[in-house]
């Protein structure tokens, strides 16, 4: 007798159904449904409520915290022109770890009902339903809690007065990521650098996607090999 194969029914709640895919899991997540239509996860209504977050709500939240933190290593000394430089900085270090989740994280292998179903919730979702407008930005919820280890991690590196300053600017690098990434689905830019973003991030998805890994920039594709070949002399 032969087995059959999981089907999963996009007419009930997904996240608990992925898992039971298998090996077949990474297949099926990157066969995407182009629909702004998205799917329902959860059956409980509080906690699919909390999965879907508008793209506004992100600067909305964050960027009183990025002006808190900027203020916060002014009070401490330091002058606009050094608080610059640590923006710049912070900012900097965000596209390499938004390069490296997407890549390492977000790009992860999995097979087992419990892999399959976290990589779902975390990226996989994605990938299946890119045109969902309302799960293209990280919730809040999420984001806060990982607020708190990324602050510890810039405080092991820092002094007291230059670690606001510097993860003020890694939060603000990712304010700019997260609305980039939404403008690249919904928006329809008529000129570079945007229009080429574009592009490129929709190759991602569409054509190549164990490449092209940077969102806001291709920077760091460039320097570790994972450009596509064929935006390789257009890009920048």
């Amino acid at each position: 007798m032969v087995a059959q194969e999981y089907t999963v029914d996009l007419n009930k709640p997904l996240v608990f159904q992925v898992g039971h895919l298998g090996e077949r899991y990474q297949e099926w997540v990157h066969q995407p449904i182009v629909s702004k239509e998205g799917p329902r996860f959860f059956s409980n209504d509080f906690i699919e409520f909390l999965t879907r977050t508008k793209w506004y709500a992100v600067p909305l939240i964050w960027l009183p915290v990025v002006c808190w933190c900027f203020s916060r290593s002014l009070q401490m000394g330091h002058s606009i022109t050094e608080l610059s430089y640590m923006a710049v900085f912070g900012m900097f270090i965000w596209t390499l770890l938004e390069y490296s989740l997407h890549r390492f994280l977000f790009h992860i292998k999995t097979e087992s009902y419990w892999a399959n179903t976290a990589h779902y919730l975390l990226h996989g979702c994605h990938h299946k339903h890119p045109m969902d407008g309302l799960r293209l930005v990280f919730p809040p919820a999420a984001t806060a809690i990982l607020l708190f280890p990324f602050w510890n991690l810039v405080k092991m590196f820092a002094t007291p007065s230059t670690t606001p300053g510097l993860f003020g600017g890694g939060l603000l690098g990712y304010v700019l990521y997260d609305c980039t990434h939404y403008y690249l689905h919904h928006g329809q830019p008529s000129s570079n650098p945007a229009k080429h973003l574009k592009t490129y991030h929709l190759n991602h998805h569409f054509r190549i996607q164990n490449m092209g890994f940077g969102i806001t920039s291709s920077f760091w594709d460039i320097m570790f090999g994972t450009l596509p070949p064929s935006l390789r002399k257009k890009s920048i």
